[in-house]
């Protein structure tokens, strides 16, 4: 079970969320470029949060399906097909064996998502991470970008179905503004900010940059006003995070991403929210960028926001739903109930009043009834104007000279 790179299009690696505790000895992080998209791509196949997926950027590859599963793409648009037909991003997707998946180049954004159902790719885990760091090559497939002819096996479920499978789709996501020519990210002032003239500071926050195509997994390179300094902005390395804005000699901001070193010797201006990464990184070369200044409170407060749509999302793609239902297991589910029921009922009738039925099928058929009940039945039967011994009288007055102390069963 798995799949094979028919073409393997740009950049295309297994990433997860990230390798953390190593930054001290010269390992980066690694992990995805867009965390919104990585953890929307699980959920909708119901995977774990930390399970790989297929990365590409600018232009996806072509895959072959050795097995049936399900799959989820996610992120920017390639124009994605299956066997010809357009696949629908952001939505579980039944693929079965053999069939051929094709993405074109980047319609929308720069990074794609792939996640299969059931766990993903199988890859071995290293550093606790099956992340690709392509500068070690090591982790995800062989340490490399996927290249023609990679069998990738893959730990599938049964997916003859997958619960309530009609929910397991929701619109694309309106949060990067792929549509808008211009996008705001927020910034937490950076450790060296104090380093930057009150000019160079308000440079930053106040004028647009452009993203160029000095672009990739370590670090995007803006283009727009020269930031200016007190006395220059060397400074000794120290750490540097996710999202970090250095500010070279040149004066143009520089952002550090999944691939970046773990230190740095330029100053840093700010570090965007981790919750607006996803926003720069798929913004194509050209795209225009401001930047917003936000407390470190309101950068934490944004992130439990985050998490929290991430539940309800959870919750939403669970919903019940008519075409997700799988019939041999509702079959399964259904047996004892209906057994049990049918026991506890065995010899009544189900679905049909007594009293209806016996005015419709005549009192020849009229079931054994107990005294009371069975009075009071029949004299609803026959209109609510007879008492029970009245009932039973005309009951037996009409079984053609039948004594009407008899009942007939």
């Amino acid at each position: 079970m798995g799949l094979v790179i028919r073409k393997p299009g740009v950049y295309t690696s297994i990433q997860d969320n990230g390798r953390f505790g190593y930054q001290g000895s010269g390992f980066s992080t690694n992990g995805v470029m867009d965390h919104r998209a990585y953890v929307i791509a699980n959920l909708l196949v119901e995977n774990d949060p930390d399970a790989p997926v297929l990365e590409f950027a600018l232009a996806g590859p072509m895959l072959r399906f050795t097995t049936k599963t399900i799959i989820a793409i996610t992120g920017a648009d390639f124009g994605a097909t299956i066997d010809g037909e357009p696949a629908p991003r952001y939505a579980a997707i039944m693929v079965k064996r053999g069939s051929i998946l094709r993405f074109g180049a980047a319609k929308t954004g720069c990074y794609g998502y792939l996640a299969i159902a059931g766990g993903s790719v199988r890859v071995p885990e290293v550093m606790g991470s099956r992340s690709t760091n392509l500068k070690c090559e090591f982790g995800g497939w062989k340490g490399r970008t996927l290249i023609t002819g990679d069998y990738l096996p893959f730990v599938t479920k049964g997916v003859d179905f997958l619960p309530n499978l009609g929910s397991h789709r929701i619109d694309p996501d309106p949060f990067y503004g792929f549509e808008e020519d211009e996008v705001t990210v927020r910034v937490v002032p950076g450790p060296q900010e104090d380093m930057f003239t009150d000019a160079g500071v308000e440079t930053f926050y106040s004028r647009p940059y452009t993203t160029t195509t000095k672009c990739d997994r370590m670090g995007y390179r803006l283009d727009g006003p020269e930031i200016e300094t007190k006395h220059g902005s060397d400074i000794i390395s120290d750490g540097i995070s996710f999202g970090a804005v250095q500010v070279p000699s040149h004066g143009r901001p520089i952002v550090m991403l999944a691939d970046r070193q773990t230190t740095g010797g330029y100053a840093k201006i700010g570090t965007i929210a981790t919750v607006d990464i996803p926003k720069l990184v798929q913004r194509p070369p050209g795209s225009r960028i401001r930047f917003e200044a936000v407390t470190v409170q309101q950068a934490q407060e944004l992130l439990r926001e985050e998490a929290r749509q991430f539940e309800m999302l959870a919750l939403k793609v669970r919903r019940p739903s008519a075409d997700g239902i799988s019939p041999r297991r509702t079959a399964r589910r259904l047996t004892p109930i209906l057994e049990k029921q049918a026991k506890k009922t065995q010899a009544d009738t189900l679905w049909i009043d007594r009293a209806n039925r016996a005015e419709r099928v005549g009192s020849r058929n009229t079931l054994h009834y107990g005294d009371g009940a069975g009075a009071d039945a029949q004299t609803r039967a026959n209109g609510g104007t007879s008492s029970g011994a009245d009932a039973e009288a005309s009951t037996g007055a009409s079984s053609n000279g039948t004594n009407g102390n008899d009942r007939i069963a």
